[in-house]
């Protein structure tokens, strides 16, 4: 049931609302130029749910299997159209009416994902700030550049950066360009000095499974294990630890983050640990037992004190006034969107691996997992999958809106209609080419699954 809920109906949410806004597109625009539009259906074959509604009558569909959908409209190339309907008719109008119904559904997933951009810069969110630790390998990029622990990321190429999301997301951009990224940072004494990353000799397919950034030599910078508040009658508050006290060792051993104590506190179910803290500028020893605590019967126990760490100078919340947030959310989307045809380049030119593609199996993880999250993750992930898909349509290949945006072009040049001839054939290779592509990402996500 869980699986259900936490991955199954976040990723059809999440599909259903991309493939409306899609069709949406097309069926408005449609309708504005005066084409009759006899079905809006979002999935295909068997329909689950069907109504009319509309002057026109119009059949709207929810069929069975939802990886995609259609607007259809009244076309003579489709079967006989009424003598008092011809001007209605999809085949009948001007080329600059086609292409601007084919090129809505495209460019309204690209809208979309500007709409869900600017009402996450507006709101505002929680974000990791981007303090910056080297990775300890010796000849990393980060290293070369001279990195050091707690470096604060202020710019990228004169880019102001707010978040570790700001950072990556440049950081992404230049790997993909090859190109040098000079990052602007805070120092830990105070400071302003710049980082130049040499990004020439990266490659993003060199990362495998993990984060490019790391492979850079980057992480943010661990939190610290700084206690926020004790709960009353647990280990913690039992050994003495309080408020303020920062945790520096356990058993001798040095911690460095947060994340360290409490992996040490949950295999230590019963165990005595002597805890080191610093406590006005002094340190002192304490004895803390972990108490015990199972998530079911036949689980093994984990230990836990009763403690909480503080992490708030390592978030800020990232806010912008309504007209910075339009220009920041059309920006992003463009960015994202030329990102998205340069991999797909790479791709194609062999400097990327096609194992990099994905299908919608990892599209359901990816959904599931950020909807855990929170609100602003899954909404973020949304628009990032809406300028996929927009994308991903507007490609000069038959079958694919870019494809018929290809023939109206050619129509255009060519000052009359392509041979059915033509249009039957190059549909038939996009189709193949398209279900090829298909089945290497269901491929690539069953690997993914298995390894």
């Amino acid at each position: 049931m869980s699986f259900l809920f936490d991955y199954v109906i976040p990723f059809l949410v999440a599909l259903g609302l991309l493939i409306f806004v899609h069709e949406l597109g097309h069926y408005w625009v449609a309708r504005w130029c005066g084409v009759k539009v006899l079905r809006f259906s979002i999935g295909f074959g068997r329909p689950l749910f069907k109504w009319r509604m509309g002057a026109d009558g119009t059949e709207w569909v929810l069929a069975v299997f939802p990886l995609g959908g259609y607007v259809k409209m009244l076309d003579e190339n489709e079967g006989e159209v009424a003598a008092h309907e011809l001007s209605r008719a999809f085949n009948r109008q001007p080329i600059r009416r086609r292409f601007a119904i084919v090129a809505a559904g495209p460019v309204f997933n690209l809208l979309l994902a500007a709409v869900l951009y600017w009402g996450l810069f507006v709101a505002g969110s929680s974000e990791l700030r981007p303090f910056i630790v080297p990775t300890a390998a010796a000849d990393s990029v980060a290293r070369t550049a001279g990195v050091r622990e707690g470096d604060l990321v202020l710019e990228v190429n004169g880019d102001e950066v707010k978040s570790w999301q700001d950072l990556r997301w440049a950081l992404l951009r230049r790997a993909i360009d090859r190109s040098e990224a000079r990052l602007l940072v805070r120092t830990a004494e105070g400071g302003d000095a710049v980082r130049t990353l040499d990004l020439g000799g990266f490659s993003i397919d060199d990362a495998g499974r993990e984060d490019p950034v790391i492979l850079m030599g980057l992480r943010p910078l661990p939190f610290p294990a700084l206690i926020d508040g004790v709960e009353e009658g647990g280990a913690a508050a039992k050994a003495g630890l309080r408020k303020g006290d920062e945790i520096a060792a356990i058993d001798g051993k040095p911690v460095a983050s947060s994340r360290e104590v409490v992996e040490i506190v949950r295999a230590s179910s019963g165990q005595s640990r002597i805890f080191t803290v610093r406590r006005a500028g002094e340190e002192r020893d304490f004895t803390v037992t972990p108490d015990e605590k199972r998530h079911g019967d036949g689980d093994a126990p984990i230990g836990f004190i009763g403690a909480s760490f503080d992490a708030s100078a390592m978030f800020a919340t990232v806010r912008y006034g309504p007209f910075d947030a339009l220009v920041r959310a059309i920006r992003l989307t463009w960015e994202t969107s030329v990102l998205s045809l340069k991999s797909i380049g790479q791709m194609i030119v062999g400097n990327i691996s096609l194992k990099n593609v994905s299908g919608p199996l990892t599209i359901a993880d990816f959904a599931g997992k950020s909807a855990q999250l929170g609100p602003a993750p899954f909404i973020r992930f949304l628009a990032l999958i809406s300028i996929s898909l927009g994308v991903l349509n507007l490609l000069p290949v038959p079958v694919l809106d870019g494809g018929h945006l290809l023939y109206y072009a050619l129509e255009f040049i060519k000052g009359g209609a392509l041979s059915g001839r033509v249009v039957e054939v190059s549909q038939r290779i996009g189709l193949t080419l398209l279900l090829m592509l298909m089945a290497f990402a269901l491929f690539n996500d069953i690997n993914r699954l298995v390894s």
